[in-house]
């Protein structure tokens, strides 16, 4: 089982950026996916964005695409979420997830075996 944290919320004005990390702890099967996800009280935990470790392929959910990078620095064992132009509607707990099987575009929280604990993203008008 991999440890995640995940670190750099916060809150921002509409339009602003914020860069969230996720370090793990411990061994990532580069044949497996690594993604970002968001709930938002009383909705469904959400796929924003996600990674295959074996080949850096690269997948967004619409609603971010073009606003939001997924990038992986291997030396560190971290992923990042870069968000730029953030919407109020972004606002959500953003959590990491590791050990993603299947095709990573799905996005599918189902695909996924170790979470973190979340970091909470609030975007004011």
């Amino acid at each position: 089982q991999v440890q995640l944290v995940e670190s750099g919320g916060g809150s921002v004005q509409a339009g602003g950026a914020l860069r969230l990390s996720c370090a793990a702890s411990g061994y990532i099967d580069r044949n497996s996916c690594m993604g970002w996800f968001r709930q938002a009280p009383g909705k469904e935990r959400e796929g924003v964005a996600a990674i295959y470790i074996g080949g850096r392929n690269t997948f967004y959910a619409d609603s971010v695409k073009g606003r939001f990078t997924i990038s992986r620095d291997n030396a560190k064992n971290t992923l990042y979420l870069q968000m730029n132009s953030l919407k109020p509607e972004d606002t959500s707990m953003y959590y990491c997830a590791a050990y993603g099987a299947g095709y990573c575009g799905s996005l599918r929280r189902s695909q996924y075996k170790d979470w973190g604990q979340g970091t909470q993203v609030t975007v004011s008008s």
